[in-house]
């Protein structure tokens, strides 16, 4: 009778094909969890830039007594220092501005009242970026 020897210093195949399942299983746990962490940090950012884009427009209303002409009035009378840019449209030309109501003793002295973000996508919460 020949034995036959059995080698002992490799993987055999189903060894190897459960860690290259495990490793995939896990990687894309990570993928979605980076996904999902990047998102997050961007609504972090577009809820800190529009509260204070919007307390410079209420400071500006407060100081001046009218609204803001545009965001770039905001800029060139100090309230701040750059108009940010949009963190899920790059882009600080894409922000939606809200005009005030019209006042009729002055209908020409219309100003913006709130602003918006230019993106059409959809929150992780289920909400629209441009109703926040």
């Amino acid at each position: 009778m020949t034995r036959f020897r059995r080698n002992t210093h490799g993987w055999t195949l189903i060894e190897l094909t459960i860690v290259i399942a495990l490793m995939t299983i896990l990687s894309t746990i990570a993928l979605v969890g980076y996904r999902t962490a990047t998102t997050r940090t961007r609504e972090a950012v577009l809820k800190e830039d529009l509260f204070r884009m919007r307390d410079a427009i209420d400071q500006f209303h407060a100081d001046q007594g009218s609204y803001p002409p545009g965001l770039d009035g905001l800029v060139s009378n100090g309230y701040l220092r750059s108009i940010p840019d949009d963190p899920f449209t790059g882009s600080a030309e894409s922000w939606i501005t809200v005009l005030a109501e019209v006042d009729p003793t002055e209908p020409l002295a219309q100003g913006i009242f709130d602003v918006r973000s230019g993106s059409s996508g959809t929150a992780l919460d289920g909400t629209l970026y441009t109703e926040w």
